[in-house]
């Protein structure tokens, strides 16, 4: 795929790369329980923004958070769905791969979950 970039230019070849990109989210989104669930909390999340006004600088850290976890979401789901096309049955290895990688989502929903907090318990109480 790097070369059929490299032969439609610089441009179109990055244009190329961002559609290629929204398609994987796509796919994420609708296709993934995982994906599903935190794009409803986000756009549920992103209502209660409008609905309690928050700042500017507030947004920021929600977009920031948001988009973390959505990130690291997929980027885990891509590593499982890798690790089972590598190896189909439980293995020891893989197990411990597949367990590493959903901890990064811990950690970065622990941390959307602290700054959302941070930003809604005061206008909700």
């Amino acid at each position: 795929m790097a070369s059929e970039n490299q032969n439609l230019g610089f441009v179109k070849g990055r244009v190329r790369g961002g559609f290629i990109a929204m398609k994987g989210a796509f796919l994420f989104v609708t296709t993934e329980h995982s994906g599903m669930v935190q794009a409803i909390l986000a756009i549920l999340l992103t209502i209660a923004g409008f609905y309690y006004k928050i700042s500017l600088t507030e947004w920021m850290f929600h977009v920031i958070v948001l988009a973390l976890v959505l990130a690291v979401e997929a980027a885990n789901t891509a590593i499982e769905k890798l690790c089972d096309f590598v190896h189909d049955e439980h293995h020891k290895s893989i197990g411990f791969i597949k367990d590493i990688a959903a901890g990064a989502v811990w950690f970065s929903a622990i941390a959307a979950l602290i700054v959302e907090l941070l930003i809604f318990w005061p206008k909700m109480f």
